[in-house]
């Protein structure tokens, strides 16, 4: 599907800034039926885009569960991205240069504005099912506090009520990273390749799990010495790999948005945020996920109202969210069984 763009009003950020000239990039599959009421509005998490047809095969697209011949589906890429949505490579309207590292901070908040901001222009009164993992869980949350009334279903995964300070570590450790590549400060285009690179190898370790690790990059042998491990290899691959599609500045900026996430923040704490929630919620949590680990999934599930809580007991750590879609779309016909016939 070709990919839309939406000039987005003025925002005022959740910092007090204001961003001018903005625009979102997205993408929608099937049609409104005659009540305008099968929408589903998938967010995508850290370094994926608009395509979700692409990033989540089997869970989304003809045939699979959320089928675009019965759904309309949209998905928008988020600000500060680089994939279409304006981000630290687009040219600020006030000087016609790019902002790099001075491209403003974004909260989950501002990234959900947005979303807001594209569903009125759509005009979208009600969307059956808003779902999400990791990053993406965190904006479908916020949405979900902010619009009770907007959303019929909720599906988050992988995701918690706030990011953690371990989650922040990791984040911070990956910046590090980043800012360590002198080119990154220079502010250009291809600045802080190399800092991605390594980052990303950070983020594989808290992305995946010990038995992953041993099932698929042990060494085939035992009866030599290796200077090039299997498991070294793989971590310069992947490095290359989101190098290839993705921008350090687009990195450091989303990796900071999901650093406010907060859903009490002004709200009288988490559990009070969470009990505004008026979806009808499936929250799902990954048996191995060190990122996210299951307590995060059982406090959302103990605080939105009535919430169905699931675990996929995947070897995947926390990229099972993106490859567990058989297990996914179990839960998914229990939690719609009740209301609704698919």
């Amino acid at each position: 599907m070709p990919t839309l763009v939406f000039d987005l009003p003025d925002l005022t950020l959740e910092s007090g800034e204001t961003l001018t000239g903005a625009h979102v990039a997205y993408q929608t599959w099937g049609q409104l039926n005659e009540d305008r009421d099968n929408v589903v509005w998938v967010c995508h998490a850290l370094t994926a885009n608009a395509d979700v047809l692409a990033w989540w095969p089997g869970l989304v697209g003809p045939g699979c569960y959320y089928d675009p011949s019965e759904w309309f589906i949209v998905c928008a890429n988020v600000l500060g991205s680089c994939y279409g949505t304006t981000g630290p490579l687009d040219a600020d309207p006030a000087t016609g240069e790019a902002r790099f590292q001075h491209f403003p901070l974004l909260t989950i908040r501002d990234l959900v504005k947005a979303h807001e901001a594209l569903r009125e222009e759509l005009e979208l009164t009600d969307i059956n099912t808003l779902i999400g993992g990791s990053l993406g869980g965190q904006q479908a949350l916020e949405w979900a506090v902010q619009r009770p009334d907007l959303f019929d279903h909720l599906v988050v995964i992988a995701t918690n009520a706030r990011h953690s300070a371990w989650g922040i570590a990791f984040n911070e450790a990956q910046r590090l990273a980043i800012e360590a590549d002198p080119t990154y400060a220079a502010g250009q285009p291809g600045g802080g390749d190399e800092g991605l690179r390594a980052a990303r190898a950070i983020a594989l370790l808290s992305y995946r799990s010990y038995s992953a690790y041993a099932e698929t990059q042990t060494d085939p042998s035992d009866d030599e010495l290796l200077r090039e491990h299997r498991a070294s290899t793989y971590q310069r691959y992947q490095g290359d790999k989101l190098v290839s599609r993705f921008d350090a500045y687009s990195y450091v900026s989303l990796s900071r948005s999901m650093d406010t996430h907060h859903l009490g923040r002004n709200r009288g704490g988490v559990p009070a945020a969470l009990a505004r929630i008026g979806a009808r919620t499936l929250v799902l949590g990954i048996t191995s996920d060190v990122l996210f680990p299951l307590t995060e999934q059982r406090e959302l599930a103990a605080h939105i109202p009535g919430a169905m809580y699931g675990e996929l007991d995947s070897r995947y750590g926390h990229d099972g969210f993106l490859l567990e879609t058989a297990a996914i779309t179990h839960f998914l016909e229990l939690f719609y069984a009740p209301t609704f016939v698919h």
